[in-house]
């Protein structure tokens, strides 16, 4: 299968969820749509134990997604299944995973509709889940607003979503995986690559280990170069949650680009913590990639 030939949309009709696809066009190699809506029957709803009218209203809405995409005019075909699966026992982001190993997609993509009185923690609960369990790569896009005015578009014209890619790495080797995977994707305009260094002792300590990951990020750069992807490196000393945050933002990055996976080999803790805090805090759409050569997959 090619890089994210086949994907699956997961739409709960938010608004948010409806600016999904101002981005689907952009994601490099996409020929096959799984769109699936789920509605949880597992508790009653507002009028009563019937689903049914609720069930129809959302396999019309599914239809006309289904329109809208063969309507988008790609290069290449999209051919889209259509999914309204009722669940009477289980969870919605199971549903969401058990359809993605049913259909063997490349790519799982949500909306964050993070809704919580902590601005800072951004990530809804059936995205959080999913990004957790997951066995493929997940693209959450992010919804930065307009001023005075609700979430602003996703994919603006003028910033196609994988045009300045921002790729922190701690040089280990999920994040080397990483790096080899982004290179390879097409149509980068910009590689923003990102080092923090959130260890030393002392003064010397820490200017050691900031000379050595500008080295490393040359040598990357480097290679950035041979694909034909300029990039420009970054190194920060800090806390690598806040330094990736800002750097995202100081740089006006298109997506963030992470591994889903820490350098810890704890069961529990397959998606890194700071991977995943990332996730749940940033305004920018970011890709966590995980691939067949890493731990746990």
């Amino acid at each position: 299968m090619e890089m994210f030939e086949k994907i699956l949309v997961a739409l709960d009709f938010s608004a948010y969820s409806q600016k999904i696809f101002d981005c689907i066009g952009e994601i490099p190699g996409v020929r096959d749509v799984v769109l699936i809506h789920v509605v949880d029957a597992t508790h009653p709803s507002k009028l009563g134990w019937t689903h049914e009218p609720y069930i129809e209203n959302a396999k019309l809405r599914m239809a006309e997604k289904k329109e809208a995409l063969e309507r988008l005019g790609l290069t290449v075909h999209i051919s889209v299944d259509v999914i309204v699966d009722v669940i009477t026992q289980g969870t919605v982001p199971q549903a969401i995973l058990d359809a993605a190993g049913a259909h063997s997609v490349s790519l799982i993509v949500m909306g964050a509709r993070g809704i919580n009185p902590i601005q800072e923690l951004l990530l809804g609960s059936v995205s959080s889940s999913v990004l957790r369990h997951a066995g493929t790569s997940v693209l959450v896009l992010h919804f930065r607003p307009a001023p005075g005015e609700g979430a602003g578009p996703a994919c603006p014209p003028d910033t196609p979503l994988f045009s300045r890619v921002l790729v922190p790495t701690d040089f280990s080797r999920p994040a080397e995986d990483t790096f080899s995977f982004v290179r390879s994707i097409p149509g980068i305009d910009e590689m923003i690559l990102l080092n923090v260094v959130d260890k030393g002792e002392s003064k010397e300590e820490i200017e050691t280990a900031v000379l050595d990951a500008k080295m490393k990020l040359t040598a990357m750069k480097e290679e950035c170069g041979a694909s034909g992807i300029p990039a420009t490196i970054r190194v920060r000393v800090g806390d690598p949650t806040e330094m990736a945050l800002a750097v995202a933002e100081e740089d006006d990055v298109s997506l963030i680009a992470i591994s889903a996976f820490g350098t810890g080999r704890v069961r529990e803790m397959l998606l890194g913590s700071t991977t995943f805090t990332i996730v749940r805090r940033t305004r920018r759409p970011i890709l966590v990639i995980r691939t067949g050569g890493f731990p746990g997959s």
